[in-house]
């Protein structure tokens, strides 16, 4: 067993979570629900969109989960000039051999940093788009894998529009989750000068996690028991978001496929084998909310996506019985 997993038992979710939270949370300060949502996806192997204004560390929380990993990683920062070449790779002739050679490109990583990911043009999101979904990049009519686990994490700034791409519905549902980071208050803003007064606490994180650890972690949650009572929930709750007159375009069968597994992680990380309605509901706006194109009268009246969906949840019934692994309510 690797020594960073601390006498861990293989695929223990719950001490997986923990240990990464404790490792991002000596340089994040207040972030506890995001950190948790970033172990929900990587026990999900998800993808994760992070949607907030510059200056809320975005970067630095996917650069401290990097650390704490120990997985390889890398960085794309996302231009308008920037090709499908330069995130995939491309073609070398090697003079030598006579021969082109592929030369693996940034997206070659556990987990790649998509920085300002709506700076790239639609052609380079593109190669985002394949990436994600087919866990490989096709260059020359070859598909090359990926490494695994694979994990997409993007920021976009959604405020500032000028010289951006919006990213189209298709690359949207690709992303298991979407979450703000939020200003901290006045006492933890306080913490983080204080932390960040002489040295970058970044520098003292430690891979606390082996990777085989992940692999079995993610195993794992594939085998926790969902039953049919709150299979029933995830459909309705999809379901509804179609139905609703307050949205044009509602969550897609992916969204069901990603609320279920993003359910298993979360019971996983509780230490659980059996997902509750609890954890479907608490993850229903950061799976759900991203998908969502608002009609026009929500939007006029200032609605949001995430307004729109908490009204769904709120009216979808909830199950009371048979959600654990013998039947019994939970």
């Amino acid at each position: 067993m690797d020594a960073r997993s601390g006498g861990r038992s293989p695929g223990s979710a719950a001490a997986l979570g923990a240990a990464i939270a404790e490792q991002v949370g000596r340089v994040i300060v207040g972030k506890d629900a995001q950190t948790r949502l970033l172990s929900v996806a990587l026990l999900a192997d998800g993808h994760v969109l992070l949607d907030d204004v510059p200056g809320v560390a975005k970067t630095l929380l996917v650069r401290t989960l990097a650390a704490a990993l120990g997985l390889s990683f890398s960085r794309i920062q996302c231009t308008p000039d920037l090709l499908p070449g330069d995130v995939t790779g491309s073609l070398v002739f090697d003079q030598r051999a006579a021969e082109f050679d592929f030369r693996p490109g940034p997206v070659f990583a556990n987990i790649v940093l998509a920085d300002e990911i709506n700076r790239a043009t639609p052609r380079t999101q593109s190669a985002f788009l394949e990436a994600m979904q087919e866990r490989g990049v096709t260059v020359d009519g070859v598909t090359h894998a990926l490494p695994d686990p694979f994990l997409v994490l993007a920021t976009q700034n959604p405020v500032e529009q000028k010289g951006t791409f919006p990213l189209p519905e298709a690359q949207v549902d690709r992303f298991l989750v979407s979450l703000r980071m939020g200003y901290p208050d006045s006492g933890e803003e306080v913490l983080m000068l204080e932390r960040f007064r002489e040295a970058d606490p970044l520098e003292e994180v430690r891979a606390a996690v082996a990777p085989e650890e992940v692999a079995a972690a993610q195993a794992a949650v594939r085998k926790v028991h969902v039953s049919g009572d709150v299979a029933g929930y995830v459909v309705a709750l999809v379901r509804a978001t179609r139905e609703s007159p307050l949205v044009r375009l509602g969550a897609s069968p992916r969204a069901s496929l990603a609320l279920q597994r993003a359910a298993q992680a979360s019971a996983a990380l509780d230490g659980r084998q059996f997902v509750v309605p609890d954890d479907v509901q608490t993850l229903a706006e950061p799976v759900l909310a991203h998908r969502l194109v608002l009609a026009r009268d929500a939007l006029l009246d200032g609605g949001t996506a995430g307004s729109v969906l908490r009204e769904v949840v709120r009216h979808v019934p909830v199950p009371v019985e048979s959600v654990g692994p013998d039947g019994a309510g939970g």
